[in-house]
């Protein structure tokens, strides 16, 4: 096996088809939990709209859902430029419950944050695309779906993302399967 790295994605790269075009090599290890951080949409993205960030509570209760994937080392630049590694988001590890088991992985977490953001409905497809792929508790997907979000003033960026939605097969309505 390639040398390679543990990933938890908790935002649009949840869509196994969005993250590899990114990063061909990577493949599902199983769902995760990242517990004491919530989902916030507050990071200021270059593209003006609001994308995903983890942060951590102080309350046990709270929790991120997602997936943890692994990936080449080998390709970590390529995840690293797609996430404005330095700009937009830092590096950090962190533990997650790994199907019943603790693992060690990588997340992104905003550099830039501006509360009052909201994420482009194309992004928010694409995040809850992934929550219905990996099928993310119900709670958890309904609670995505909820989300207040904006049309992108760029009509052909947003057909481009629309796209890798759809042709995934992914019902983006949040209910439960």
């Amino acid at each position: 096996m390639k040398p390679h790295f543990l990933y938890f994605a908790y935002g649009s790269n949840l869509l196994s088809s969005r993250l590899r075009a990114r990063t061909a090599s990577a493949r599902v290890v199983g769902r995760a939990v990242l517990r004491s951080h919530v989902l916030r949409w507050h990071m200021a993205s270059a593209d003006g709209s609001g994308k995903c960030d983890v942060v951590a509570m102080d309350d046990a209760d709270a929790a991120v859902h997602g997936v943890v994937y692994r990936i080449d080392l080998a390709e970590k630049h390529l995840l690293d430029r797609a996430e404005s590694l330095g700009v937009g988001y830092r590096e950090e590890r962190v533990t997650v419950e790994l199907e019943g088991h603790r693992a060690m992985a990588c997340v992104y977490r905003a550099l830039r944050i501006d509360a009052a953001a909201v994420p482009y409905d194309w992004y928010h497809a694409l995040v809850l695309g992934g929550a219905r792929e990996h099928d993310l508790p119900a709670h958890y997907r309904q609670r995505l779906a909820a989300v207040t979000t904006r049309p992108d003033p760029d009509p052909q960026r947003a057909s481009l993302h629309f796209a890798l939605v759809h042709g995934a097969g992914v019902d983006l309505s949040g209910r439960p399967a």
